[in-house]
């Protein structure tokens, strides 16, 4: 584990002295903490198809064939995007010439030009063997084989290559109205949906786990977070709560997500039912924007972020996917529990008046003064909440 970790450090170019580095560390490392280090050996009999389609040859392949349908394909997410939002712009007054089509295409284009640059460059020889060992099409290894290739592998290489990029781009769209990210966002949605349909059933999921990484740090104020960690001490007790929940932020979110799908089995939102796949990837990137935007709270020791940023984009993005206010506060309220059974004492007296911030700020009572209050259970009314 030591030696995965000086080459992560390495991989992203940190110095151990900046309180900024493990934070960034930290994140990338959710990708590979669940690899299983018996399932790296050699298997050449197995998994030819997968072994030619990350072969050199089969990457540049992949690459060309996204490449020369990636600015059709832009435009066609750009129309889609503008049938979702458009209605937006004039209910919450937003000034329509922040929003320039062609450049937020322009800007999203280079991302996936330089992302698909980036696959057909790099093939991890040690994860390949792990894919030829497990990968017989339609058993159920084939699918744990992937899951370890495109889940926990793939999304390190690129993290140090794009994290910048993308925190560019996101500073550039929230600078001066934090909503029009919301109009990038979609854009980069559609506009991965649409690609990864024209791909084979196994290109697909490894191409898309590069696809996610662009997802993390442009729906997530990552290098934010790690602007602000570099400004506390090694020791700072605010660093060193986000710290210890940052490497939980997933699994945090898949159980968050587990337990709000199985409270409204039933629910559907305008892409599907919430135990769909797609439906609950989404979901869970989506509980790790809030855990992401909280400790940025506590980073920053301000709650503007939450404030300007996460707060409209919901205000926004969420009834036009038909998404309820009272899933939010469930979510908020086992986010609140997980913080609870994960911190000591002293790291919660400094999180909970934050979390706290976010809890009211989603509540019934602002939602009804907005007009768009939904019946919450009484289970989210917790004594612990108040």
């Amino acid at each position: 584990m030591e030696e995965l970790v000086k080459r992560n450090f390495k991989q992203l170019g940190i110095q151990r002295k900046s309180a900024s580095q493990p934070l960034a560390l930290e994140w990338g490392k959710k990708y590979l903490h669940n690899i299983d280090p018996t399932l790296s050996r050699d298997d050449t009999t197995d998994g030819n198809n997968i072994k030619e389609l990350i072969s050199s040859t089969g990457r540049e392949k992949t690459k060309e064939k996204l490449m020369a349908s990636l600015r059709l394909v832009s435009i066609q997410a750009w129309n889609q995007v503008e049938i979702l939002l458009i209605k937006e712009v004039e209910r919450y007054h937003i000034n329509p010439q922040l929003i320039e089509p062609w450049e937020i295409i322009s800007d999203c284009y280079k991302i996936y030009e330089k992302t698909l640059e980036i696959y057909y460059q790099q093939a991890p020889l040690r994860q390949l063997s792990m894919i030829m060992r497990l990968a017989r099409e339609g058993e159920p290894l084939y699918q744990k084989a992937l899951g370890i290739y495109t889940e926990q592998v793939i999304p390190t290489q690129l993290t140090a290559a794009i994290r910048s990029q993308v925190g560019t781009l996101r500073k550039k769209y929230t600078k001066v109205d934090s909503r029009i990210i919301a109009f990038v966002s979609m854009q980069f949605h559609y506009t991965s949906k649409i690609l990864l349909q024209m791909l084979s059933p196994l290109e697909r999921p490894i191409v898309e786990s590069y696809f996610r990484v662009i997802d993390d740090h442009l729906y997530m104020p990552l290098e934010r977070a790690y602007e602000a960690a570099a400004q506390h001490d090694y020791n700072s007790q605010a660093l060193g709560a986000v710290q210890q929940l940052l490497p939980a932020s997933t699994e945090i979110a898949k159980t968050i997500t587990q337990r709000i799908t199985e409270l409204y089995p039933n629910y559907r939102s305008k892409s599907g039912i919430l135990s769909e796949t797609a439906i609950q990837a989404s979901s869970i990137r989506d509980v790790e924007m809030f855990q992401i935007y909280l400790w940025l709270a506590v980073l920053e020791g301000d709650v503007s972020a939450i404030q300007q940023e996460l707060f409209p984009l919901c205000l926004m993005i969420y009834p036009t996917l038909k998404i309820e206010w009272e899933l939010i506060r469930q979510m908020l309220y086992l986010l609140g529990q997980e913080i609870c059974d994960r911190l000591t004492h002293k790291h919660l007296e400094i999180v909970m008046p934050y979390y706290q911030v976010l809890w009211h700020m989603f509540s019934p009572h602002l939602f009804g003064e907005l007009g768009i209050e939904k019946s919450l259970k009484t289970s989210t009314d917790s004594h612990f909440m108040k």
